[in-house]
């Protein structure tokens, strides 16, 4: 079994309103929070390392590690072999910022999104653009139904029920 299958049964396999649920994940996002400081302070610096080397680096247990790398894999300009993942497996860091503040809007993560550091980074109308943009991703948009007595849309000036509807 791989790193990110044993993350993933040990994350998910517990309750998460359960005792032993709440300390995995409020350890875990404690953890989180504090590499996201680390690494926003200077986006500009690419880290990278074995699973194992990143996770003594930023003082994480490996299993969190793995998750911190899970999470973060879709705001990276190249994206790392997550699913084939080992301890010495090589990672890089280089992350996208504007898509790493999207899908932390998208994750609903609060306590990532508004670290100060993205004061630094992005300016206030971008984080707003990008949080709508975000959000609107998600909405569901359905056009104007045509009624039959509505003229038709293809502008021939009559009714629908007798123009294109009557096609239908």
């Amino acid at each position: 079994m791989g790193l990110l299958q044993e993350w993933r049964d040990y994350a998910y396999g517990v309750d998460f309103n359960s005792r032993a649920g709440k300390a995995i994940w409020d350890k875990y996002f404690a953890e989180e929070k504090a590499v996201y400081e680390e690494l926003l302070e200077d986006p500009s610096n690419v880290v990278s390392g074995t699973v194992a080397e990143l996770a003594e680096k930023y003082n994480m247990e490996l299993n969190h590690m793995v998750g911190f790398l899970d999470g973060i894999n879709d705001s990276l300009k190249s994206p790392n072999p997550i699913e084939e993942m080992e301890e010495n497996t090589q990672v890089t860091l280089e992350i996208d910022i504007e898509k790493l503040y999207y899908n932390m809007v998208a994750a609903k993560a609060d306590w990532l999104y508004h670290l100060p550091a993205w004061d630094k980074l992005l300016t206030e109308e971008k984080r707003t653009e990008l949080y709508r943009a975000q959000k609107k991703s998600g909405t569901i948009v359905k056009e104007k139904k045509i009624g039959r007595n509505d003229p038709c849309p293809c502008g021939s000036g009559k009714k629908y029920k007798k123009c294109c509807g009557a096609n239908q």
